[in-house]
């Protein structure tokens, strides 16, 4: 009884982990006698990704609901118990929300909409935690297919409820999605405001903080990333460092790691940002929001760089991907690095036909973006168009693409965008300067590039030279960095906090830095390292 009236108001908090325990802690027989009971744990298996138990929990309560369709495994002698009535008058609405959301895991958008618009007929017109949250998943299915225009109108809608309904943790998510929603429409400055809104509120609810906070800052650093402001960027990942684990939402942590391995990247560290970008594998954890960048394609661009296209390559035939390949959002972004590894395989192999079929897929994919409205990614795709002609030395064929990716990106601030594809951007914006193509803008896209390209910095023709080349497998910027931290006398811990990184990712960088100086100890490792002027 004391859980069944707790429900409401732990779900506000956010306590599922709570809720969870207590209800496996209860007799099967007990929760199945009370239908409130068990729609609510088939929420909390959902919401925790335990899929398997949803359904039955469902159907349990459905029994209640309608005894005429179901006799079932509930024998006729067992009495139903409620001591929460107005949750069980939500029931109907819930069983079919949950439903939407199942639906929506398994990748039946179609589904999710059927199931979330009866949701939203079956709750009461004054129930805004239902209706808010069915807005949600009509949001999320229209998202999924690349209508971000519905897809931001029923997540605002969803958040408003849902703050109206005092469930102002759950905003944090809203918040992140429309987000992301306007960075893929190309306006940042709006994304911006909505991290800037959701942390006032935050500040208003009081202590303690809310969980989600954290998750703000790390939205709000990777904007600051985009407009070239580092310093910003790296202070507002710390800042969600510092609130701690335990105030981010459970993507937070594989977030975080992303966007300080874009942080990496832009500071021309490539190993440090792979490593990143292999914690961010490890902590990846799905959630209803569709996963239009995967890590793995972002480890492409970097392997490319690096000069790893046979990786990139057995990526793409790993993944099944064809420039012929029907296009859809959310692989929208795999499509994109498609593109690049075809414009890489011609610049390494003078190969015609990856050329042609990078050029006629961006083609495809610019028509596919601007019919769904989304600015962001054909600013993206207009960069990559620029820089596929002038891999083939068509730079009047580049400049036209271009020119129209600096006039929509100009107003928002776009920087990195730019910036984080090196020489050959370089030169294109070089040449539009010239030519009085946003001459301002161009001057101060190439204000942003690196005067010297640091080690591994992604354009360089050929291999940096590190010292201790004599080696026959010589050390990684990652490990020679890893090695002077050990010089300074830092422990293995140590050095994974100071580089964001795993303890196993830092042992392991130790077992490699041992095997190729052919030492057992740190002390043997650190000689051995100055005799080779590593240090």
């Amino acid at each position: 009884d004391q859980i069944e009236l707790a429900l409401p108001a732990m779900r506000r908090s956010r306590q599922e982990a709570r809720l969870l325990g207590w209800l496996r802690a209860l007799p099967d027989d007990v929760i199945r006698r009370r239908p409130v009971l068990s729609v609510d744990y088939a929420g909390l298996l959902l919401v925790s990704g335990e899929l398997v138990g949803v359904e039955p929990r469902l159907r349990d309560a459905e029994l209640w609901l309608d005894p005429a369709t179901g006799t079932g495994d509930v024998a006729p002698s067992i009495e139903m118990v409620v001591v929460d009535h107005e949750e069980f008058c939500r029931l109907p609405g819930a069983i079919d929300l949950y439903r939407a959301g199942q639906a929506l895991v398994r990748g039946d958008v179609a589904g999710t909409m059927r199931h979330a618009g009866r949701a939203l007929d079956r709750f009461a017109l004054d129930d805004d935690f239902g209706r808010g949250a069915a807005a949600g998943l009509l949001g999320l299915a229209s998202w999924t297919t690349g209508d971000l225009v519905a897809g931001h109108r029923m997540y605002a809608e969803c958040m408003s409820r849902l703050r109206r309904a005092g469930f102002i943790a759950d905003t944090f998510g809203c918040a992140l999605a429309l987000a992301d929603i306007r960075i893929a429409q190309g306006r940042l400055h709006e994304a911006m405001g909505t991290y800037e809104r959701a942390l006032q509120l935050a500040t208003e609810h009081g202590a303690p903080v809310l969980r989600g906070t954290a998750d703000m800052y790390v939205g709000m650093s990777e904007l600051h990333r985009e407009h070239g402001d580092l310093d910003r960027a790296i202070q507002r990942l710390l800042k969600s460092k510092d609130l701690g684990d335990d105030i981010g939402l459970p993507q937070n942590p594989y977030r975080w790691c992303v966007a300080m391995a874009r942080i990496r990247e832009a500071q021309g560290h490539l190993d440090g940002a792979l490593d990143l970008l292999l914690e961010a594998e490890r902590l990846y954890v799905g959630d209803f929001f569709p996963n239009v960048r995967p890590v793995a394609a972002m480890k492409i661009r970097l392997w490319i760089a690096q000069g790893r296209l046979g990786e990139a390559f057995g990526w793409v035939r790993e993944q099944g991907l064809s420039a012929d390949d029907d296009l859809t959002y959310v692989r929208e972004f795999e499509h994109m690095t498609l593109a690049r590894v075809l414009v890489a395989r011609y610049t390494s192999e003078q190969d015609n036909r990856a050329i042609q079929e990078a050029i006629g897929l961006l083609d495809r994919l610019l028509a596919a973006a601007e019919a769904g409205e989304r600015a962001g990614s054909v600013i993206q795709v207009l960069v990559l168009q620029a820089l596929a002609h002038e891999a083939q030395g068509a730079i009047p064929a580049a400049l036209r693409p271009l020119e129209r990716a600096l006039a929509m990106a100009e107003s928002e601030g776009y920087v990195r965008i730019f910036v984080d594809e090196g020489a050959p951007m370089a030169r294109l914006l070089t040449e539009a300067s010239t030519q009085g193509i946003a001459p301002r803008y161009s001057s101060r896209l190439l204000d942003a590039f690196p005067r010297v390209a640091p080690t591994g910095e992604r354009n360089s023709s050929q291999p940096s030279v590190r010292p201790g080349q004599a080696l026959a497998d010589p050390l990684s910027e990652r490990e020679i960095e890893v090695l002077r931290l050990v010089a300074e006398g830092l422990s293995n811990r140590e050095i994974s906090e100071r580089l964001f990184l795993a303890l196993d990712t830092v042992k392991g960088h130790n077992r490699r830095i041992f095997a190729k100086l052919g030492v057992q100890r740190r002390t043997e490792a650190l000689s051995r390292a100055r005799d080779l002027d590593l240090l």
